[in-house]
């Protein structure tokens, strides 16, 4: 049975809360096994069975949270592959991350951006924020801590779409844990 990892965006901030429990009860009336909650910031690790498409999965997801919970949840879903392969993936020389203060992050995207997009974030790096793309991914390295930086989030957001955010370092765990070969 495949596995995957869904990435929730503003699960748990506010107002809105749901305990790791709850969200794995909510997967699971869903309809999928095997659910795993990784920390309390809406990572979670399911298998589907059937031959349902990552896009038809993610629908279900959506619809299925939306019907459980009573609001809107934009899910990011990442298969088994996937994750391996965005947790194995070194955007940035590797002297830059070990000199920087801040922690390396990964903005999951809905959708692979067009070049245009691409070319137009990549404009907005500078050595305080290093920018880089992986398929759905935008990997970006502030040189201090996340709140700190001046990387305009909401105008990403306005050229990427909807994303969330998450550091590397979670998907490389959860990668370790729930994905290893």
């Amino acid at each position: 049975m495949p596995k995957y990892a869904a990435f929730l965006r503003a699960i748990n901030i506010g107002g809105r809360r749901i305990t790791n429990d709850d969200l794995r009860t909510s997967f699971e009336a869903i309809g999928f096994n095997e659910v795993s909650v990784w920390r309390a910031s809406g990572n979670v690790i399911f298998a589907a069975g059937g031959r349902s498409s990552p896009a038809a999965l993610t629908k279900r997801i959506d619809e299925g949270l939306s019907r459980e919970l009573g609001y809107e949840v934009v899910t990011f879903l990442r298969t088994a592959d996937e994750v391996r392969g965005i947790a194995e993936h070194e955007p940035f020389d590797p002297a830059h991350v070990r000199g920087s203060h801040g922690r390396l992050q990964l903005a999951l995207l809905l959708d692979r951006p067009t070049t245009a997009a691409r070319s137009e974030v990549l404009a907005f790096a500078t050595d305080d924020d290093r920018l880089a793309f992986g398929d759905r991914e935008l990997y970006w390295l502030p040189s201090g801590g996340f709140a700190e930086s001046e990387l305009d989030r909401n105008r990403l957001a306005k050229v990427l779409g909807p994303m969330t955010f998450r550091t590397k370092n979670v998907l490389e765990e959860i990668a370790r844990k729930h994905f290893a070969e």
